[in-house]
Parts: structure tokens; C-alpha cells; sequence
């Protein structure tokens, strides 16, 4: 199998790569200058020339605050870029996969973790842009698999996990937002999830994190109690942070169509959080 990465340097597209790697396939991951997915001729290009069988798609427009001064910069890389990626994978015949995010949803649903039939309502910028990136791949590429993640970490310094240690490190207190819950989530999971699921040739809009859920004090204080660390953390409303783009409060997605689908058990949030740290996680790249 022939394989093309893009978003090389971020901690999925690594992910995939050194598993990818360690699997003996055949892989392409062109640096961002090499590859600009919002250029639908480099793209259409560079898929004709490799001819992969499958494209995942893991670059992103990830600055959710500055998307609200700037939504045509996330639009740009959020849904032309798969729109581009996609149909240049329908040109070769190849399957597409594209990530997306729980920020296509506005948090208000009261009776349980948001499944695939709910209703999307995004609320900021940045979350209209990856809505639509999902709806270009789907449009564009019959071979196509969306995969909703969120709250993503891995090794590198691109998450939460390793931004808190960092802040522990400069305060002598910690200020996290305790009513703010979603669900950690892997890239070891979603790579093995999405390998699976590719293997199956399954497409489709599908939810994939770690099971289980929690608010990100909860989700800090495990990884201080894991790191050693001793510091207090103050649990604060997300409102108290001023920030720019209006964010989902609960945005718990259920991973139960994709496991059972499947037929795999998750591991929960706790367990993934705790592997990662105890396999060292923040002192590798």
C-alpha cells in the first residue's frame, strides 16, 4: 500500500508515519512548502505523480482564536484543502481520510455524549471551517472516511498535556476551566482505529476518541498526579479566560458506532493518558 501524508510535522501525521513505517508500507509525507493543499494544481499534481492508494489528511488550521479575525485563512486550509485532496484522491481512485473536529457541534445537547445523528451547530470560525472541510471531502470523494477527534495529543508539544507541564513549571498555581468537557483523545488510538478501519473499507462520517469523558481540570489533574508534579489548580468557568472564539461547553463525542462497528474496545481517556506518560510521551518528537 502506497500511503500520502499530509500535515508532516504534526503529531498525527508522526504518528502515522512511524506506524506506518514500523509496518514496512510505502510512504510519502512532502513538507508543507512541497505540498500546499490549499493549491488544488500542486495537489492534483502530486497525487498523480505518487498515486497513492490512500491520502490522510492530517494538516489543519488549528488557531481556533484567530480564526475569528482571520476565517478565510482557516477556510483556506480547513476546506478547500480537503475539498482539493479529495478530488484528487477520486481521480486515482484512491480512499480518502480526513480529520475533523467536536468544535462542529455547539454543546447544548443535555441527554447524553453526541453521536453521529446529532445535529451540527458549530459555533466559532474555526469550527464552520472544518463543518465544511467534512462536507468537501464527502461531496468530492466516494472512497471518503471523516473522523470527528478532539482534544488530540501526542508526542511533541503541539497539546494540552505538554502545555501544562510547561505552565507548572513558570506558576505557582494553575488556572484550567472546569466546566469545559470533552474527551482526550490518542493518535496511537486514532491511528490503530483508522488503520482498522481503513483495513475494513469502511467510509463514512464517524466520532473516534478514547472512551469516556471529562472536563479539562479533571483531565489536568491526572496528568499533574502522573507527572509528579505538585501544584495547585484553581478551577475556573471557561468564560473567566476572555478568549475570542466561543467554544462548546460539552463536546463528549460516543466512539460506539465506530468500536462496534468495528468490533474493538476504546481504551478510555485515563488509560491513554497514562500510557502516554508513562512511555514518555513529552520528552519525545
Amino acid at each position: 500500500m502506497k500511503y500520502l501524508i499530509t500535515g508532516k510535522n504534526g503529531q498525527l501525521a508522526k504518528e502515522f508515519i512511524r506506524r506506518l513505517q514500523q509496518d514496512s508500507q510505502e510512504v510519502a509525507a512532502p513538507e508543507e512548502r512541497d505540498l500546499d493543499i490549499t493549491n488544488s494544481r500542486i495537489v492534483a499534481d502530486t497525487v498523480r505523480s505518487f498515486r497513492p492508494d490512500v491520502i490522510l489528511n492530517c494538516a489543519a488550521y488549528n488557531a481556533v482564536d484567530k480564526a475569528e479575525q482571520d476565517p478565510a485563512a482557516a477556510f483556506r486550509v480547513n476546506a478547500d484543502g480537503p475539498r482539493n485532496l479529495a478530488r484528487a484522491a477520486s481521480g486515482v481512485q484512491a480512499r480518502f481520510v480526513h480529520f475533523s473536529s467536536d468544535y462542529v457541534f455547539d454543546g447544548l445537547k443535555e441527554n447524553g455524549l453526541y453521536t453521529e445523528q446529532d445535529a451540527v451547530h458549530p459555533l466559532n470560525e474555526y469550527g464552520k471551517s472544518k463543518l465544511a472541510g467534512e462536507r468537501a471531502a464527502v461531496e468530492e470523494c466516494g472512497r471518503a472516511t471523516v473522523f470527528r477527534l478532539s482534544w488530540v495529543f501526542g508526542p511533541g508539544k503541539q497539546n494540552f498535556i505538554y502545555k501544562l507541564g510547561e505552565w507548572a513549571k513558570t506558576n505557582d498555581y494553575l488556572k484550567v476551566s472546569c466546566d469545559e468537557f470533552s474527551v482526550p483523545t490518542s493518535t496511537r488510538d486514532v491511528v490503530a482505529v483508522t488503520m482498522r478501519a481503513l483495513s475494513q473499507g469502511m467510509t463514512g462520517c464517524f466520532h473516534l476518541t478514547n472512551s469516556g469523558y471529562c472536563s479539562r481540570y479533571e483531565w489536568a489533574k491526572l496528568v499533574l498526579a502522573g507527572l509528579a508534579i505538585n501544584k495547585f489548580i484553581r478551577p475556573m468557568p471557561m468564560d473567566s479566560f476572555n478568549l475570542p472564539a466561543p467554544r462548546p461547553k460539552f463536546s463528549a463525542m460516543s466512539n460506539r458506532t465506530i468500536s462496534t462497528a468495528l468490533g474493538m474496545t476504546i481504551p478510555s481517556w485515563e488509560e491513554a493518558v497514562a500510557t502516554y506518560l508513562r512511555e514518555g510521551g513529552l520528552t519525545s518528537e
